[in-house]
């Protein structure tokens, strides 16, 4: 019980404390700006026009027009991106928990298809099952919470 107890160290502290902070770092820089751009496109007409444009396609999962950007962001960039947007709007709880529910299906397209595609899998396949559970999870769940 005494050497397990030595064995967490000052050292091992700071390499875990250095750690978490390049993580932290890593994830503010992307989070952070994300968060910006869609709080500043809130107060123009930008955000406006993108939540028209998309309000009817996403009305199915029974979400405003506005979320397509969390769902873009989250499969050409990454999840960290998505939770950036997703902060930075007005969402409910069911709004974000359907967000995060499609997420979880569909996220970072370009890295994980090309991974995908490395290991021998087919890319299209790889994003129709994974855009198809997105869907059918969005408008699955969007019925179950209501």
């Amino acid at each position: 019980m005494q050497n397990a107890q030595k064995s967490l160290s000052t050292g091992t502290i700071k390499r875990g404390l250095l750690a978490g902070i390049d993580v932290t770092w890593q994830l503010a820089r992307i989070v952070i700006p994300i968060y910006f751009v869609v709080t500043f496109l809130k107060h123009t007409p930008v955000l406006d026009i993108i939540s028209g444009l998309f309000s009817p396609l996403m009305r199915v999962f029974g979400l405003p027009g506005k979320a397509a950007i969390v769902l873009v962001l989250g499969n050409v960039v990454n999840l960290y991106a998505a939770i950036g947007a997703m902060v930075s709007l007005s969402l409910t709880l069911k709004e974000i928990t359907v967000l995060a529910i499609m997420l979880s299906f569909c996220h970072s397209l370009p890295v994980e298809t090309a991974l995908a595609k490395k290991i021998g899998l087919s890319a299209i396949n790889v994003i129709a099952v994974r855009a198809g559970l997105a869907i059918l999870s969005g408008i699955a769940f969007n019925l179950i919470l209501r």
